[in-house]
């Protein structure tokens, strides 16, 4: 019997490929052949990589690959199963209390990663069709696709836009969800203004502070020490192990009722299997780390300091932030795609971002500054942005 492609392809896979291709929004994989870094290897060509979230430098640090080395002596290299189970080792317990104590909250609960954290938080204490989910329009997928999973309903103001969350809170049991520091614009959430609506609207408070934690604050305490503000302000805090800290893994810290109703509840965490115990003590040793080396991020904000200064000079299409994340705007998937291949043929690893990650006409590479940089390599990027802008001009 003839088969027909129709029949070979019922959901028309390859005319979806295709169009996802003729778009510009056809992503590539590239294998990286060493650690990661201010520099790494790609198919035996050393970049200079500005594109990782290892704002301090860590990822590659000796102390935290001794850390791992240790703890797989002792509990091996997978957990097993989720931490309901047998997957919670005492090194889980050890780096939880380690979170609660460092960040002056009750409790914290380990995830494997920043996502499941997410999905756990909004699916968790949004869980009825009768409560409301409010969220920034900017906030991570994360935090989107666990509203979409959730049976809340979902509302979404304009960015940072505080009148229009408090319209949006008015009324029903509201979770309102926020990223510290927004992954693709970084700039700031207004946190004292949105946890000022959200007290005043009696709203439950989450933000995920990932691309803050280890990089605000004097000691790295992130958003929630840059701004002053408690668990009783932000009961619901998540951050990340994968980024700052340089490992993998996430938290979600707050008051005893908070973690424990996440721990009773949370689908995420009760049904993953558990990070390794391993990662677990070398996330450990990086809070210490992070907390000890203020130089890391002295350091770190230096170079944003030298990057933010040269973008005005050469007047490059930079989006405003004081943060590791800055945005070079390209304006189209094509042309974003164009920059990051130029970039690459220059020495200089800066991956592009589309739509639907960001909104269109506002395609970008998003430039990522580490404390591994140095002066010269920052230099060298905004020399190759230079070029770049150039030729955008020409094109428009």
């Amino acid at each position: 019997m003839r088969v027909n492609q129709a029949q070979r392809d019922p959901f028309s896979l390859k005319k979806g490929l295709d169009k996802i291709k003729s778009a510009g929004l056809f992503r590539t994989r590239r294998a990286v052949n060493s650690a990661q870094g201010a520099t790494i290897n790609i198919g035996g060509e050393q970049l200079v990589n500005f594109c990782s979230n290892d704002y301090l430098g860590l990822a590659r640090d000796e102390r935290l690959v001794q850390a791992v080395r240790s703890g797989a002596a002792v509990y091996g290299v997978g957990s097993g199963a989720s931490q309901l189970i047998c997957g919670r080792s005492l090194a889980h317990e050890q780096l939880e209390e380690a979170v609660a104590t460092r960040l002056g909250r009750s409790r914290a609960v380990i995830f494997s990663s920043g996502y499941l954290a997410n999905l756990a938080i909004i699916s968790t204490f949004a869980a009825s069709r009768n409560d409301v989910v409010v969220m920034d329009k900017a906030n991570h997928a994360s935090l989107i696709d666990g509203a979409l999973l959730a049976r809340a309903s979902l509302r979404r103001y304009a960015h940072n836009d505080i009148a229009g969350l408090e319209r949006l809170c008015a009324g029903g049991r509201t979770l309102v969800a926020t990223d510290s520091v927004f992954s693709m614009d970084g700039d700031l959430a207004a946190l004292p203004d949105i946890v000022a609506v959200c007290e005043k609207h009696n709203a439950l408070l989450a933000v995920d502070d990932a691309h803050g934690f280890g990089v605000l604050g004097r000691n790295g305490g992130g958003a929630m020490e840059y701004f002053s503000l408690d668990e009783t302000r932000v009961p619901i805090l998540m951050a990340t192990f994968g980024k700052a800290c340089g490992v993998m893994g996430a938290f979600v810290a707050g008051p005893d009722d908070v973690i424990e109703t996440i721990i009773q509840s949370g689908r995420p965490y009760i049904y993953t299997t558990a990070m390794p115990a391993a990662l677990a003590v070398a996330a450990e040793k990086a809070l210490t780390i992070v907390a000890r080396e203020t130089w890391r991020r002295e350091k770190l904000y230096a170079l944003i300091d030298r990057f933010v200064q040269g973008a005005k000079q050469l007047a490059l299409p930079v989006l405003a932030s004081t943060t590791p994340v800055q945005g070079f705007i390209a304006g189209s998937a094509g042309a974003a795609v164009k920059c990051s291949d130029y970039a690459m043929t220059r020495g200089i690893l800066v991956n592009a971002i589309r739509s639907p990650t960001v909104p269109k006409n506002t395609e970008r590479l998003r430039i990522t500054l580490t404390a591994g940089h140095s002066d010269e390599q920052v230099d060298r990027l905004l020399e190759v942005l230079a070029e770049l802008a150039v030729q955008l001009k020409r094109q428009a």
